[in-house]
C-alpha cells in the first residue's frame, strides 16, 4: 500500500500528540470482489466522494463465473444434450496468439467444454480458411467457432469473421451480431466488452444517467463497450442508460482533460500508450500525487469517481 506525503505528515502529527491512530472502519459498500487492498487517497473537495479506493479483483470474479458456467454445462448435459464443443482456428506462429489459444483451451476444459485447435500455416489462403469455417458451420458437433486474430496481411479478417455462422460466432465479430448489439437485441458480445459489462452489473455500480468516457474506439472493444453502456435499460438487451463519450488517439489533449473531469466513470479500452494518456488525465484530476505505476495500469482498468478500480489481475 502506498502512502501519500500528506498522510505521513498527519501520522507524525498524531504520534507527536501522544495519540495512536485507530483502525480503519470497514466500508459496508465494499463488494465481495474487493481483494482487501485498500488505499487512502486525496479526493476532490466534495462530500459525495468516498475516501477509499476499492480494488475489484477481476480474477476472483472470473473464478465465480467459471463455477456458474460449469454448473450450467453439466445441467445442459444432464438434460440429454451434447457436450458443447469449441473449434479454434489458429494461423501462423505468432507467440502471443498461441498463448491466448492455450489459455482459451484451458478455460474451456475447466468448465467442461470440449475444444480443438485447427492449426494452419501463415501462408494459408483466405479461400481455405473460408472452406474450414463452412465445414464447421455445418458440423452439428461444433457449438462455437473462434478464429484467433490477427490473421496474416493477405487475409481479410472481416471476410473470415463473417464466414462464421452468427449463432456459432464465439467472438461476436460477425456483422449480424454487431448489428444486433447496436439494435439492443440479444447477440453474442465481444469478450472484453462483455467482461466490463459483467463487472459493472455484478458490483452494482450505477450507470443510469452517469457520464462515461470510453477511451478507445476499436470495433472489438471500445465500440461494443460504448453500445452496452449508452443503450436503453428497458430494451430487449438492457443497456446502462449512460451518456457516453468515446475518446481516441486524435482527441485533443485539452478536450480529453475536460471529458475526464466531467466523467463519472472512465473505461480505458485502448492500447497501453493511449491508455496511459487518458488515464493520466483522470488521475491528475482525482489525485495529483498518484502515478500510473501506483495502480499498475494493464490492458483494461475501470475507474469511477467513487474511487472504485477494477483490474485484470
Amino acid at each position: 500500500m502506498r502512502v501519500t506525503e500528506r498522510e505521513r505528515e498527519r501520522e507524525a502529527e498524531t504520534q507527536a500528540e501522544g495519540a495512536r491512530p485507530g483502525p480503519r472502519s470497514r466500508d459496508p459498500r465494499v463488494t465481495p470482489w474487493a481483494k482487501g487492498r485498500r488505499q487512502t487517497i486525496e479526493p476532490p473537495r466534495d462530500p459525495r466522494y468516498r475516501h477509499d479506493a476499492i480494488i475489484i479483483s477481476g480474477t476472483e470474479m472470473a473464478k465465480q463465473i467459471q463455477k456458474e458456467i460449469q454448473r450450467g454445462v453439466e445441467s445442459w448435459i444432464s438434460l440429454g444434450n451434447r457436450r458443447p464443443h469449441l473449434s479454434i482456428i489458429l494461423v501462423g506462429d505468432n507467440p502471443a496468439s498461441h498463448t491466448y489459444v492455450r489459455k482459451k483451451i484451458r478455460a474451456a476444459s475447466a468448465v467442461g467444454i470440449c475444444s480443438e485447435i485447427i492449426l494452419k500455416p501463415k501462408d494459408v489462403s483466405q479461400e481455405e480458411l473460408l472452406d474450414i469455417t463452412d465445414q464447421l458451420n455445418m458440423d452439428p458437433r461444433v457449438s462455437g467457432i473462434l478464429v484467433q486474430l490477427p490473421l496474416p496481411d493477405h487475409v481479410d479478417e472481416r471476410t473470415v469473421c463473417n464466414g462464421i455462422a452468427p449463432e456459432k460466432d464465439v467472438d461476436g465479430f460477425h456483422i449480424i451480431n454487431i448489428g444486433r448489439l447496436c439494435l439492443d437485441q440479444h447477440s453474442l458480445i465481444p469478450a472484453t466488452a462483455s467482461a466490463v459489462w459483467e463487472i459493472i452489473k455484478r458490483t452494482g455500480i450505477e450507470t443510469f444517467g452517469k457520464n462515461v468516457v470510453v477511451a478507445g474506439r476499436s470495433k472489438n472493444v471500445g465500440m461494443p463497450i460504448a453500445m452496452l453502456l449508452h443503450t436503453d435499460g428497458e430494451h430487449e438487451r438492457p443497456g446502462g442508460d449512460a451518456t457516453v463519450t468515446i475518446a481516441h488517439r486524435y482527441t485533443p489533449k485539452e478536450q480529453l482533460k475536460i471529458h475526464t473531469q466531467l466523467a463519472d466513470i472512465i473505461i480505458v479500452a485502448a492500447e497501453l500508450t493511449e491508455g496511459r494518456q487518458v488515464f493520466g488525465e483522470a488521475i491528475n484530476f482525482f489525485r495529483p500525487h498518484i502515478t500510473l505505476s501506483d495502480i499498475l495500469l494493464q490492458q483494461l482498468i475501470y475507474l469511477q469517481k467513487t474511487n472504485i478500480i477494477a483490474t485484470s489481475f
